[in-house]
């Protein structure tokens, strides 16, 4: 049945705000029950957080698979299946999930550095602030468009001595099911390719909302990190 708030845009608003503070709230018990350690497989701990969400929401769904990966497979983009693997005790870890809290999506992604290597503290304390850097440019020009805001933050992680691990760095979220995002449909991401603003309606006359994710990479160190959340609310 048709949700009848869908074209209520502060309805919509705060059910988004909502779902993505689940989400936050979601990973601060994966710290904070330390479900992340060393010795435990990735897919162990993609069903250990499964388990927990179902613990503090109820049965939830996720619109998109779940990702847990440590170690060199944090070099792959959303796209990729790399093997299992299992968390050693200085590892970067990070976890991508979508869960859908009352028909509505959340999309969300933090990294997690075991032991003391500097240079992965560093990529992770920087993901946020490029992040934030990115929302600054967003909120500043109100005709940005996908293309603008990927060269920027392609230009922020450079400066930062990091790469982008992926071809994209975010993209529409909204009610589940949201309007089908294809590979091929480039105006649905924040691409280099895409060259329309990202303020504007979609096809049903709804504001657009968007995800900004941030994947860095080192390539030489065989590491990266990811952080996503939303960016227009």
């Amino acid at each position: 049945m048709a949700d009848p708030t869908a074209d209520d845009e502060p309805t919509r608003a705060a059910r988004l705000l909502d779902a993505q503070a689940k989400a936050e709230r979601l990973f601060a018990e994966i710290e904070a029950r330390g479900l992340i350690a060393p010795g435990a497989g990735e897919r162990e701990v993609s069903d250990r957080v499964r388990d927990l969400a179902n613990e503090l929401f109820g049965t939830t769904r996720h619109w998109h698979k779940r990702v847990v990966r440590s170690g060199p497979n944090t070099l792959k983009p959303y796209r990729e299946n790399p093997p299992d693997r299992v968390i050693s005790a200085d590892d970067i870890v990070f976890a991508d999930f979508g869960p859908i809290f009352e028909e509505y999506e959340a999309d969300f992604g933090r990294t997690f550095v075991l032991g003391d290597d500097p240079d992965k503290h560093r990529l992770r304390a920087d993901l946020p602030r490029i992040f934030a850097a990115g929302r600054s440019l967003f909120e500043a020009d109100p005709d940005i468009t996908g293309a603008r805001l990927y060269a920027e933050v392609a230009r922020l992680a450079a400066e930062s001595g990091w790469e982008l691990g992926g071809w994209h760095a975010g993209h529409l979220v909204g009610e589940f099911p949201h309007e089908w995002i294809e590979g091929a449909d480039v105006e649905s991401y924040i691409a280099p390719a895409n060259d329309t603003p990202l303020r504007r309606t979609d096809k049903a006359g709804r504001r657009c909302h968007w995800i900004l994710e941030i994947h860095l990479i080192d390539g030489e160190r065989e590491f990266g990190g990811f952080h996503e959340e939303l960016l227009t609310l």
